[in-house]
């Protein structure tokens, strides 16, 4: 099929398909025209996806589709078919693109914490900066353990706190410098208590604290900075698309994980806010905290890749992403 031939022969219905998808009012002749026009135009864009599938053309006749189906049809509340694909599909996608980026910021975070939690247990003037003997000693013998007393209030506030620094990551992604930032002070944080503990003898304890919760709750954290530093890189490299498109395109997409991590923080929260504190045996809370970490990445992995196998990116689709610029692959 010759594409421009068929553009010179059907512009000026498409064009008019947009003008009355884009009226205020329309008479019930001007309805019936739209009516017709929208099955004509939509023949159209299936012979174009089918034979010449053009990028331009189809967002720009799927763009006047969408309109001219929201006339006809009149508003209405989002399809329970559309969250269900939200979850199974569009979230999972954006997951699994940056799931590398995830174990590099992972990776990278458990080498700060673990030079610095060495650090401090074997330098006494690390260890000393950390406070007065006796603010230590209170913090590891006391404190620490009951910090995670089990509450409804405290699951509350936990939830806060790292849905706070995850929006930190994700606000400040384009700066690279914001995550990045988020993620070694975290990072620090976390070696610091855990040399602590390990002065007093109670490395095991800060473990068995830590990581019920900690195994979901970093993870979350990890990708929130994934996400951030992935579309810092997108205006840094955005390969072959036009850097604005690129940014758009990502952008979308990290929102997409925003939605995804408020979900996964809730759980982690209500582990640490109802499990870390309680009085289960240590296995069990440690196996309640594993069982939430492989559900989180079994559904990247295997969700995640079965969409993005199927040509998902966790973006929006081309009737809701607007015109877009053909380019070179």
């Amino acid at each position: 099929m010759d594409l421009d031939a068929l553009t010179a022969a059907r512009a000026d219905q498409w064009a008019r398909l947009d003008e009355l998808a884009r009226r205020r009012r329309l008479d019930g002749a001007e309805a019936d025209e739209l009516a017709r026009l929208y099955q004509s135009v939509a023949t159209d864009l299936s012979t174009i996806r089918s034979t010449a599938p053009d990028p331009t053309a189809v967002a720009n006749l799927s763009g006047s589709l969408a309109r001219a189906r929201a006339r006809l049809a009149g508003a209405h509340e989002p399809a329970w078919s559309d969250v269900a694909r939200f979850a199974v599909v569009t979230a999972p996608a954006a997951l699994y693109r940056i799931r590398w980026w995830i174990v590099g910021v992972a990776a990278a975070s458990i080498v700060v914490a673990v030079v610095v939690g060495w650090w401090v247990a074997t330098d006494d003037g690390a260890l000393a900066a950390l406070g007065p003997k006796s603010a230590r000693d209170k913090y590891a013998l006391h404190d620490f353990s009951d910090y995670y007393a089990p509450s409804s209030t405290f699951a509350s506030v936990v939830w806060t706190n790292n849905a706070w620094l995850s929006a930190l990551c994700v606000a400040l992604g384009i700066t690279g410098i914001g995550p990045a930032w988020v993620l070694f002070t975290n990072a620090v944080n976390v070696g610091s208590v855990a040399g602590l503990m390990a002065t007093y003898g109670r490395l095991d304890d800060f473990f068995a604290s830590i990581l019920p919760h900690g195994m979901l709750e970093l993870t979350a954290l990890f990708t929130a900075g994934a996400a951030g530093l992935r579309i810092f890189w997108t205006l840094v490299d955005p390969g072959p698309r036009p850097r604005s498109r690129a940014l758009a395109e990502e952008g979308r997409s990290l929102l997409t994980v925003a939605i995804t991590l408020v979900v996964a923080l809730a759980v982690s929260g209500l582990i640490e806010g109802f499990v870390t504190g309680s009085g289960l045996p240590t296995w069990v809370k440690l196996g309640i905290g594993a069982v939430a970490l492989a559900a989180f990445w079994a559904y990247v992995l295997v969700l995640g890749g079965r969409a993005a196998r199927a040509g998902e990116t966790g973006d929006v689709d081309v009737e809701r992403g607007g015109d877009v610029r053909p380019v070179a692959a």
